[in-house]
């Protein structure tokens, strides 16, 4: 990313995506369930060997996260799963400096790394996790290959996203140009499953939840206003002040109007959902469930 994963080596730039990215208490909660939900649980008699091909850690499933930004994620999964172990693998250091402040927990770790070459030992994780992170990757078929390498077989690879073919996100109502820059930085469903069923990944399902990320639209419009997110990297300050002016201008004329009014973040299995208002702006995305498939012996 020159690509935003050098942008955000910028102290400042950590900060405010920590600010503007910042999900309501119940949308993390209800987004930390449902990744955890996807932890392996099976055990065979005696504690012995499972689907995994090893044995169980007994202090329960390692999850990983990649791409792991300020660590809202990292922190939020620990608490979903209480015998769970931890790891945040992050390239930015003001980003892990970031988690390591405000997202400490003592069973998470960050570490500096990429995702095309992990500081991480084979076949050692369970659930792993890339969330708003495939776009930035600068090479795709890597990342999944060394992804394929550090989980166990029948481990679970869970991407959030936003597919190609399904951008929608409500920032393109105020600056339309940023459809045409995410249309070439996204990749669609079909180059994801190519890339990872390429390095041993099978489909284990493929769904999409819609999130509040903030409570009404005056709300919204703050956390945006330090530009948190990198998409708006490809915006001039001018194209971004005219995208702001137009949401300015919705504010005043409509008294803070409700966002998109999709279904928010729900979980299956009676897992809770992640809460909704009437006026709360909400952004959707598409989770990919991708497992291990075994190694060829």
């Amino acid at each position: 990313m020159a690509n935003a994963y050098n942008a955000y080596e910028d102290p400042r730039l950590a900060a405010s995506y920590e600010r503007g990215n910042e999900m309501p208490t119940e949308s993390l909660r209800a987004w930390a369930e449902l990744i955890a939900g996807y932890a392996p649980t099976e055990r065979e008699p005696g504690g012995k060997s499972g689907r995994f091909g090893g044995r169980f850690d007994e202090a329960g499933p390692a999850v990983l996260e990649v791409g792991a930004g300020t660590g809202m994620l990292c922190a939020a999964l620990a608490r979903a799963l209480p015998d769970a172990t931890v790891t945040g693998v992050e390239p930015s250091a003001p980003m892990r400096a970031q988690a390591t402040a405000n997202n400490a927990h003592p069973r998470v770790r960050y570490l500096a790394g990429s995702a095309e070459q992990l500081p991480l030992p084979a076949v050692g994780f369970g659930l792993a996790l890339l969330s708003r992170v495939v776009h930035h990757l600068p090479d795709r078929p890597a990342a999944a290959r060394e992804l394929a390498r550090v989980l166990r077989p029948g481990g679970r690879l869970v991407i959030r996203t936003t597919v190609r073919e399904r951008l929608d996100a409500p920032v393109y109502r105020y600056w339309p140009q940023l459809l045409e820059s995410d249309a070439l930085r996204f990749p669609s469903e079909g180059e994801l499953l190519a890339d990872f069923g390429s390095a041993g990944f099978a489909v284990h399902r493929v769904h999409s939840y819609a999130q509040p990320v903030a409570g009404d639209l005056r709300g919204w419009r703050d956390q945006l206003v330090d530009r948190p997110q990198s998409k708006f990297l490809a915006l001039s300050q001018e194209q971004f002040a005219a995208g702001l002016a137009r949401l300015d201008q919705e504010l005043a004329a409509a008294g803070e109007e409700a966002g998109s009014g999709r279904q928010v973040v729900t979980g299956s299995g009676g897992r809770p959902t992640g809460g909704r208002s009437a006026t709360a702006v909400e952004e959707r995305y598409d989770v990919i469930v991708l497992e291990r498939t075994p190694v060829a012996v």
